[in-house]
C-alpha cells in the first residue's frame, strides 16, 4: 500500500515527529498541573504523579481560596483593567499622530517609542524604585500601574502603528473632503477599524501586567497590595508539602488570561502580523 500525498510532495515525517514531539512537551505538563490539582494530598506522594487520581476531589481549591486569593485575584486585575485601558488610549492616540503627520516630531517620537522596546525592565529596576519612593507610592497598587504603563506603551505603539498604516488614505481624504476633524476621523473611522489591532495588543498587555512578578517584588511589600504571581511565590512556602494546593492556585491564576486569548485569539494574530507583509 503507497502513501498518497497531494501535490507529489513526500510525507515530511521528521516535521511530524517533531510537532508530536513538542505536542508532547506542551501538554504533558499541562496535563499534570491539572491533574495534581485535583489529587488529594496523600494519594500525590504515594502514587505516580502523572497518574488520574482514584478519587477527584477540589480540596486544594478550597484551601487556596481560604487563604485571600481572592485579595490578590482582585489586586491583579484591577491593575491589569487599568493598565491596558490607560495604555489603549495613549498607544492609540499616539500611533494616529504618527501616521497622520508627517512633521519632524511625529517622526522623533516614533523613534522614541522604538528605543524604548530595546531597553529591558531589569536595567531599570533601580531608577524605577527610587521614583516611586520619592512619589511616595511604594507599596501601593498605583506603583505597579504606572511602570506598568510605561513600559506596555513602546511595544503597543508599534503594533497599532503598523496597523493603522494599512488603513487606505482614501478612506482619510474621504472623511476629510466631507469635513471631518481629526477627533472625528479617530473616532469614526480609526476605532471601529483597529478593533483587531485593539484586542492584540490589550491581550498581549494582559498578559504581560498579569504575570508581572519583578515590579511587584520590588515596588510592594504588604499582603494588602500583593498580587497573584507574588502569591503564587509565597504559597510555595506556606504549602511546602502542599503540591496539589500550590498547582491548584497556578490553574486559577491562568483562567481569566487563557479565557481572554480563546476569545480574542483570531484578533490577536491579525493584529500582531498588520503591516509586516509589505
Amino acid at each position: 500500500m503507497k502513501l498518497r500525498t497531494t501535490g507529489g510532495q513526500a510525507p515530511n515525517v521528521l516535521g511530524g515527529l517533531a510537532a508530536t514531539f513538542w505536542l508532547l512537551v506542551t501538554i504533558v505538563p499541562i496535563y499534570y498541573i491539572l491533574v495534581t490539582s485535583l489529587k488529594p494530598r496523600q494519594e500525590y506522594f504515594g502514587t505516580n504523579p502523572l497518574a488520574w487520581p482514584e478519587e477527584l476531589t477540589f480540596a486544594a481549591y478550597g484551601r487556596v481560596l481560604e487563604n485571600d486569593f481572592a485579595l490578590y485575584f482582585f489586586n491583579s486585575a484591577l491593575i491589569t483593567v487599568v493598565t491596558v485601558g490607560v495604555v489603549l488610549l495613549i498607544s492609540l492616540l499616539a500611533s494616529y499622530v504618527i501616521v497622520r503627520n508627517r512633521g519632524a516630531l511625529a517622526k522623533f517620537s516614533h523613534r522614541l517609542f522604538l528605543l524604548g522596546i530595546a531597553i529591558p525592565i531589569q536595567a531599570t529596576i533601580i531608577p524605577v524604585y527610587y521614583l516611586i519612593v520619592q512619589m511616595g507610592l511604594y507599596d501601593s497598587l498605583l506603583a505597579l500601574i504606572l511602570p506598568g504603563i510605561a513600559f506596555a506603551i513602546p511595544i503597543s505603539v508599534l503594533i497599532l502603528t503598523n496597523f493603522l498604516r494599512d488603513i487606505p488614505s482614501s478612506l482619510y481624504e474621504a472623511m476629510t473632503l466631507d469635513g471631518a476633524s481629526h477627533w472625528q476621523m479617530f473616532v469614526q473611522l480609526v476605532l471601529p477599524l483597529s478593533k483587531p489591532a485593539i484586542m492584540a495588543v490589550g491581550i498581549y498587555d494582559a498578559l504581560q501586567v498579569w504575570n508581572g512578578f519583578l515590579f511587584p517584588l520590588v515596588l510592594t511589600q504588604s499582603s494588602e497590595v500583593r498580587v497573584l504571581p507574588l502569591s503564587l511565590w509565597t504559597y510555595q512556602g506556606e504549602f511546602a508539602v502542599d503540591i496539589p494546593a500550590v498547582l491548584a492556585a497556578v490553574v486559577l491564576s491562568c483562567v481569566p488570561i487563557l479565557a481572554a486569548y480563546i476569545i480574542g485569539r483570531r484578533q490577536l494574530v491579525a493584529g500582531l502580523t498588520a503591516g509586516f507583509s509589505k
